[in-house]
């Protein structure tokens, strides 16, 4: 575990003198839309080891004194107050996430579009809020028949009705807090806009996956199948590609789809298309960089198991449908993926089924099992946990780090003071009280500094977490997967 499969410094290099030749293709202005997390993400880490989920804000600030960023949302998202599930805010809220992520990190972010706009009330109160606080908005109008009425979408009628965006670098980077938010529409109503003006333009799209230069069926790009299952992503052979070099390459079948009408626009445009094929407007150099291929094979055929298990969660709480569970599945069976190729998954299962009470299995990075399970003071994370610092520490399996007379305590003061049902230590509460054991305990300062270790472990629970539970295993870089199936019988299933 733990191995190295991806190039990340070769990445970086070979990624901006890419984008910088994309950028001179184009006469010095490019607008590039930016898909995917542009630092946080953790999928390319994941099936890419080496990758750090950082990379493409490492990139952008290689190209800083040349980039702008516009934050691109759409308008009916603020309207019904959509959340991003994995940060729990609402997309507006994200929009001033961002932007003070990319401030903080010296990158100049130009203006937000708010896209689709239709005199939303919630709208109109968050571009407001932008203006109040000095931050430049544009409104970007929903066309009828986009994407497919070429005649009236570039017209005075259609895109001529957005707000031009004012920008001052020649790099635009377009990117959004959520797919589905108008990245492409707001990069083509800046040529139709620049054009009119007399001002050269292109647009090129940087997305992760899938890599292009990689086989169909190579396991990065199944793993990013069964990472899009929800939204119907398939991969295949970019046909237009094919036809016009004799070059296999891969894409996704939304992108295939709308080429054509793409081609349409940018020859309305400019009289002519510079691109003739949806493989040739992606920049993407990722597949150029693995360095050990069967590592990143076996990374994302992990991967996918773990998409898997989180399939079946997510039907459980009604969140997915058959189809999804069902398409990953089959890329599992197809591909001679099984989830016993993960180890944790064996281990905690056993000891569920031999405790007869809920249990967590994790397989450290030496490939060491440990196992936890529920006890009356410890939910079976806690203990799973307890179990692997003492391993890494080198600490004797009979000794016990905190003794009940310290536990007992606590356990009180949730149930009996604080009105909590569960008296078992989650996770976050027993490393807090085992930090302050530690100033008076030498065993327990010692656990406590193989936290560190735990990041990129590999971890199984026979039960759906709790969300304080799952969420200190995530900030420990713990990757976590579970059975479809609760802990208790109980119709809500909180803390």
């Amino acid at each position: 575990m733990n191995k190295i499969g991806f190039d990340n410094e070769k990445y970086l290099k070979m990624q901006s003198e890419h984008i910088s030749e994309r950028v001179h293709q184009f006469g010095g202005k490019l607008y590039l839309e930016f898909g995917g997390k542009l630092f946080d993400d953790y999928h390319a880490s994941r099936v890419l080891p080496g990758f750090k989920p950082d990379s493409k804000l490492q990139l952008l600030l290689k190209m800083k004194d040349d980039a702008e960023i516009v934050i691109v949302i759409n308008s009916q998202t603020i309207e019904d107050a959509k959340v991003r599930e994995d940060l729990g805010i609402t997309y507006d809220q994200d929009v001033l996430r961002l932007m003070d992520a990319f401030k903080e990190a010296g990158l100049y972010v130009g203006s937000v579009v708010l896209t689709q706009f239709n005199n939303q009330k919630g709208a109109k109160a968050f571009e407001k809020s932008l203006q109040k606080q000095g931050i430049k908005t544009y409104r970007h109008y929903r066309i009828e028949g986009y994407p497919y009425n070429v005649e009236k979408i570039i017209s005075d009628d259609g895109l001529g009705k957005n707000d031009y965006i004012e920008t001052t670098r020649p790099l635009v980077v377009i990117t959004a807090p959520g797919p589905g938010a108008g990245k492409m529409a707001t990069c083509i109503s800046q040529l139709y806009h620049d054009n009119k003006r007399g001002i050269k333009s292109g647009y090129a799209k940087f997305e992760t996956f899938p890599i292009w230069n990689l086989p169909l069926k190579h396991p990065v790009n199944l793993a990013y199948e069964a990472a899009t299952a929800d939204l119907n992503d398939v991969n295949m052979i970019d046909p237009y590609h094919l036809e016009a070099y004799g070059i296999s390459t891969v894409n996704y079948n939304r992108d295939v789809e709308i080429f054509p009408v793409l081609n349409k626009m940018f020859e309305k445009i400019f009289g002519s298309s510079p691109y003739k094929s949806p493989t040739d407007m992606g920049v993407n150099m990722a597949g150029n960089c693995i360095s050990d291929d069967e590592v990143c094979k076996e990374a994302s055929r992990q991967e996918i198991i773990r998409r898997y298990f989180r399939s079946l969660v997510d039907r459980r709480k009604d969140k997915v449908d058959d189809n999804v569970v069902n398409k990953i599945d089959l890329i599992m069976k197809n591909n001679g993926i099984n989830i016993d190729d993960r180890k944790c998954v064996k281990a905690c299962k056993d000891k569920a089924a031999k405790e007869g009470s809920p249990a967590c299995a994790i397989e450290l990075n030496d490939g060491k099992v440990l196992t936890g399970k529920t006890s009356n003071l410890l939910g079976p994370v806690s203990a799973m946990i307890l179990n692997a610092l003492k391993y890494l520490a080198g600490i004797s399996d009979n000794v016990t780090l905190l003794p009940k007379g310290i536990i007992e305590p606590v356990c009180a003061l949730k149930t009996r003071d604080l009105g909590g049902h569960n008296p078992r230590l989650h996770l976050d509460e027993i490393l807090v009280t085992l930090s302050i054991s530690a100033v008076t305990n030498p065993l327990a300062e010692l656990a406590l500094a193989q936290l560190p270790k735990l990041r990129g472990s590999q971890s199984h629970s026979s039960v759906i977490l709790n969300e304080v539970d799952a969420s200190t295993l995530r900030k420990l870089g713990i990757e976590l997967t579970s059975e479809p199936i609760y802990a208790t019988k109980k119709l809500y299933h909180g803390k």
